[in-house]
């Protein structure tokens, strides 16, 4: 039993164990792996409506170039460069104000005569700029075409430019920078002016992709023909398109972007795919001060800065972020407190289930171990039942056959002597062969209306001169009027043996055995026979035990009882088999109470009027 329980511990509940720890240790890392299950998902949504905000500009771009070439081919190049800024606001809503420059120094327009007050102050802004006279703070796209500033002119920890941005950070510039001022780009990193949740690890601070350089506008464009530049002046951004044309690659020609007319036409891309997000999260195109220019939900308010996850445009609109926002935030939480608690709960439940079948199978070895044993006494008491009768024949047998014993006395007390112990080795295996029928299922009963009074009196009778022989007082209290039941008188008959011999076996020295029979309306009609005895008793907590087969309370070979612990088994058996049960109760003034229950025949008589009252020594 031990080596077993051992192998079963090792081999099976401590491998579970150790499954279930490490289980319970991964439930820690599911709420990462959901959220980011989900920013992943935000993000795709963050990233596909930055791509499309970085196409549509691309698009304004191209609509731009178109214009200029209509106007060219309209007017004549000089004339054209200098009305530029009055002809494209009349033919493009997007545009702000409208310039042209020369590549060698020369600015067309806008005009500082004629032009409108906007005008006048971007020449007055960007003039020293974008003749090249100076270079400044900028972002701007690369493309094709254009200058490649190598890693040998970047210059870190420039100070920004105090019409940029409005403040001054001194910082060391490095010697190639003073020797060579004309322009160069800078590796500078930029704090981002929003902090995603989902990007912060540790709290480290987080930076800007985009590109900032310090350059001439010649220097910038290099070869290309188009393209945006981005700068900051006095804390507002100025998104400037250019374009050159084949007629003359000399002059740039260029507009300043009116950015709430630019913003209009994006916010019809701020919106949210697929639509079954639209309950979770809220999106907003936030500008470069971190305040939403467009949003999905017009009413959603929040720390814009502190967004779930966020995408940069990039440099067509530097600082300019798509941002994600969580309608719920406490929603993530709940449902990575769900995904724990219901796998924390599969897991118990796993376990429990490993643990109670574990206990289910060392409790069904206990039991097979236990019945094993039992059985092996079974062999051990009937072995012993066996010989004792046997014995008994054998002896008196010889001693009548050899004409040893002439007193007839003697004789017919020797007769007897075989004829009881003939009997009761019948019964011992009886109850053996029907116990065997019982178990293979093969147990068979001829159920016939019987006086339950007439067969009880039968087998008193019966076995009453074993009763006498082993000196027990025998009393019986049965009615005088029939009470029928529906049974196997044979069945039943072995039955109220079983009673009688069961309270012989255990009645110790005080020899007293009573019968007593009676009808009981409560709670349906049923008839009892009562076998009681003042014997040893059944121990507490063995009320129902005795009655499984093979069990013994008291054990026949160190206390001299005789039997095959089937009797009480058998006895049970048998009636429930016939609708009724056998239960022990206590008696008092000690010994104990076996209690038959039939149900009564439904033709059986209602009264009793008298009680028969048998007394025998």
């Amino acid at each position: 039993m031990r080596k077993v329980a051992l192998v079963f511990v090792l081999a099976v509940f401590a491998p579970s164990l150790v499954l279930a720890w490490l289980a319970l240790r991964s439930l820690r890392d599911q709420q990462f792996a959901l959220e980011r299950q989900q920013s992943l998902l935000y993000q795709g949504v963050a990233d596909a409506i930055a791509k499309d905000i970085l196409g549509y500009v691309g698009e304004r771009q191209r609509e731009f170039g178109l214009q200029v070439e209509a106007l060219l081919a309209n007017n004549k190049l000089p004339d054209a460069a200098s009305s530029f800024d009055d002809q494209l606001q009349k033919k493009w809503p997007l545009a702000e104000v409208g310039f042209a420059v020369s590549l060698d120094g020369t600015c067309y327009a806008p005009s500082l005569l004629f032009g409108s007050p906007e005008a006048h102050r971007f020449r007055l802004e960007n003039e020293r700029f974008l003749t090249s006279r100076e270079s400044v703070e900028v972002y701007w796209d690369s493309p094709k075409g254009s200058i490649n500033l190598s890693q040998t002119e970047q210059r870190s920890h420039k100070q920004e430019n105090d019409e940029s941005r409005g403040t001054q950070q001194p910082v060391a510039k490095p010697d190639g920078y003073l020797s060579d001022p004309s322009g160069y780009a800078k590796d500078q990193k930029q704090a981002r002016n929003v902090e995603p949740q989902q990007a912060q690890q540790g709290g480290k601070q987080t930076y800007s992709k985009a590109a900032v350089a310090e350059a001439e506008f010649r220097r910038l464009i290099g070869t290309s023909t188009e393209g945006t530049v981005a700068r900051f002046l006095q804390n507002k951004l100025n998104l400037m398109f250019w374009y050159r044309s084949p007629r003359d690659p000399q002059i740039v020609f260029g507009a300043l972007v009116n950015l709430p007319r630019l913003i209009a036409g994006l916010s019809d891309l701020v919106k949210i795919e697929p639509e079954s997000l639209r309950d979770q999260i809220c999106v907003a195109l936030l500008d470069d001060s971190a305040h939403p220019s467009a949003r999905t939900q017009p009413a959603f308010q929040t720390n814009w800065k502190r967004p779930f996850v966020a995408t940069e445009i990039g440099e067509a609109l530097p600082h300019w972020e798509v941002a994600v926002y969580l309608l719920n935030p406490a929603r993530l939480s709940r449902s990575a407190h769900t995904l724990k608690l219901t796998l924390g709960l599969l897991i118990a439940v796993l376990v429990l289930a490993i643990g109670v079948g574990g206990w289910l199978i060392v409790m069904d070895l206990k039991r097979q171990l236990t019945l094993a044993r039992q059985k092996t006494d079974f062999v051990s008491n009937v072995s012993h039942e066996l010989k004792t009768p046997l014995t008994s024949i054998r002896m008196f047998s010889e001693l009548l056959a050899e004409g040893r014993v002439t007193d007839k006395e003697k004789q017919r007390s020797y007769f007897n002597i075989i004829t009881a112990e003939t009997a009761r080795l019948t019964r011992l295996i009886n109850n053996v062969l029907d116990f065997s029928r019982m178990e293979r299922g093969e147990k068979r009963y001829n159920f016939t209306r019987c006086d339950l009074v007439g067969l009880a009196r039968e087998t008193i009778e019966s076995y009453r001169p074993h009763l006498q022989a082993g000196g027990f007082e025998l009393e019986c209290e049965l009615p005088e009027s029939p009470l029928f039941v529906s049974g196997d008188p044979d069945a039943l008959a072995q039955v109220v043996v079983n009673l009688l011999s069961n309270a012989e076996k255990y009645s110790a020295e005080r020899k007293q055995v009573r019968l007593e029979m009676r009808r009981q309306p409560q709670p349906v009609p049923h008839v009892e026979i009562r076998v009681l005895d003042r014997g040893l008793g059944v121990p507490n907590g063995c009320e129902e035990k005795i009655f499984e087969q093979f069990y013994r309370a008291h054990d026949s070979l160190s206390s001299g009882i005789q039997g095959s612990g089937l009797g009480l088994t058998l006895a049970r058996q048998i009636a429930r088999a016939h609708g009724g049960d056998v239960v022990c109760e206590p008696r008092a003034g000690g010994g104990s109470c076996f209690v038959l229950r039939l149900p009564a025949s439904p033709n059986s008589i209602t009264h009793e009027p008298g009680a028969t009252r048998l007394q025998s020594k």
